[in-house]
């Protein structure tokens, strides 16, 4: 279990990958705001010529959702999921550690079931040749761009599941993490 150890190649690779998955969409939802702004500015001051950025909607629909999924995966190695620890508590470290162990392994098992639905649904979309209704952008480029975060999402939950498991093992509580950057 020592590829899966904190510090490992593996985990400063793994962090990074869900690091620059999470800055994208943070970028994604920088320029989502952007369109927006400049868009109630445009339909502000239709009297003065300007108008609205035509598929506004559309666009910041495919950029909040590529952000959605960009961010998950940071999110569940930062361990930032909501958890209600009233009585796991009460449970000693190795009990938490099981139940660690086993919640990674669910969030493996949705992330990997997300990512095999997200590419599907792409390739339906991109086979009957789908498009948003305004800029007819091929639907199935919205599911390609959502999808990143989807495929980021297995390999960093892969890899806490083995971690978790390693704690699991050895009966230790994962050691707490806030805040932590290399």
């Amino acid at each position: 279990m020592h590829l899966f150890r904190d510090g490992s190649r593996l985990e400063r690779f793994t962090y990074h990958l869900a690091k620059w998955t999470a800055v994208a969409g943070g970028v994604a939802l920088l320029a989502m705001i952007a369109i927006v702004i400049l868009s109630i500015i445009g339909r502000s001051f239709i009297w003065a010529g300007l108008k609205p950025i035509l598929g506004d909607y559309e666009l910041v629909g495919v950029g909040v959702g590529f952000a959605a999924f960009a961010f998950v995966p940071w999110a569940h190695f930062e361990r930032g999921h909501a958890v209600v620890s009233i009585l796991t508590d009460l449970f000693g470290d190795r009990v938490n550690a099981i139940i660690l162990a086993i919640t990674d392994l669910m969030m493996l098992m949705a992330g990997s079931f997300i990512a095999w639905r997200m590419f599907d649904g792409m390739l339906d979309k991109l086979r009957f040749h789908e498009t948003t209704l305004l800029l007819r952008l091929p639907l199935g480029w919205a599911y390609g761009v959502c999808l990143i975060g989807a495929i980021v999402l297995v390999p960093v939950s892969a890899f806490l599941f083995a971690r978790s498991v390693g704690y699991a093992i050895e009966g230790k509580r994962e050691p707490h993490r806030g805040g932590d950057t290399w």
